[in-house]
């Protein structure tokens, strides 16, 4: 069904100043009238807006939707976004993924949601994630030591940030080790999880929230002032899939680079956009709080903290919160 509606949909692009005849689309693609009937209101369904005459179809409007066809179309990579699976809602990208992850699902694979219902955050939290923004999961099967997993949210959030950074041209940040930053308001969120088998990485899961086109008043009153939307950054709505194409293309090359050993140059670039370093921060870790001074991130992508009698410490993991010395 699905490749139907692309070869019809592709059909609609290449003809897109004029009408395409009903029995264009039945010879080149080798379908009855009622089936490209359904087709064509399958299409309407989604968002495409269609106008019919008695000369054929005329596609004349195209939705602000990750929907497959509209991300692949101009898509310039090697394997990421190759195969992609749109939902209208999920629970979770994540865990659609981890399923086709456990099913074979080659590297590049990509869940996409219109919404989710129950989108996770770092330390269970849940991530708001109605209509309007990019709730996504990337499969990988990169053959490295399943230590080296977590640097994969370092190498995503240099990705993200040097993508908004340059397709919005915004203030943005990394605070460590997961979110991304518009000033001081989180725009992003990155989730990362790891299945390993006999002690190798099976698969590797890389979740990321974008708030893209959504109202700030949607949020609840306790997420409003640490959360922004690049829509209400830029008074204007951004096209997702093309957003989502230039983020898997940077990601690409990243994640490849990451692969050849060069995660230190990758960490250079990140420590370039942290908003954490040189911050007063508490980090929250399994219900204990360590406050200190963020002086740097390791080789290893770990935070350093300077505390306050001067001693230094690593923290592997945790919520981090920028906050004022008392």
């Amino acid at each position: 069904m699905f490749m139907t509606e692309n070869k019809i949909l592709k059909l609609l692009y290449d003809k897109k100043d004029c009408y395409l005849p009903v029995q264009e689309i039945e010879t080149t693609i080798n379908i009855s009238q009622t089936q490209v009937l359904e087709e064509i209101q399958n299409l309407k369904d989604k968002g495409y807006v269609i106008d019919s005459t008695d000369s054929g179809y005329r596609l004349t409007g195209v939705p602000n939707l990750l929907l497959p066809y509209e991300i692949k179309k101009n898509l310039h990579t090697k394997f990421l976004g190759k195969n992609i699976h749109f939902f209208k809602e999920v629970d979770s990208t994540n865990d659609v993924a981890r399923e086709l992850a456990r099913e074979g699902a080659e590297e590049g694979t990509i869940v996409v949601a219109e919404s989710q219902r129950s989108g996770k955050g770092r330390r269970g939290k849940k991530w708001i994630s109605p209509s309007g923004g990019v709730w996504m999961t990337i499969i990988l099967r990169p053959d490295i030591e399943p230590v080296k997993a977590p640097q994969l949210t370092l190498v995503t959030g240099v990705a993200v940030a040097e993508t908004l950074d340059q397709e919005c041209g915004l203030n943005i940040g990394i605070k460590w080790p997961n979110d991304i930053l518009i000033g001081d308001k989180k725009v992003s969120g990155i989730l990362t999880e790891v299945e390993t088998k006999k002690g190798e990485v099976d698969y590797v899961l890389v979740g990321i929230g974008i708030d893209l086109n959504m109202d700030i008043s949607i949020f609840p009153p306790n997420l409003r002032g640490g959360a922004t939307s690049l829509k209400a950054e830029l008074d204007r709505e951004i096209q997702g899939a093309e957003l989502v194409q230039r983020f898997l293309q940077r990601f690409e090359i990243l994640y490849n680079r990451f692969k050849e050993g060069e995660f230190r140059e990758i960490l250079t670039e990140w420590r370039k956009l942290s908003s954490t370093i040189g911050k007063y921060v508490e980090v929250h870790k399994k219900g204990r709080i360590v406050y200190g001074e963020a002086v740097g991130v390791n080789k290893d992508g770990k935070l350093i903290l300077e505390l306050d009698d001067g001693t230094l410490r690593k923290v592997v993991s945790g919520e981090c919160i920028h906050t004022d010395k008392n």
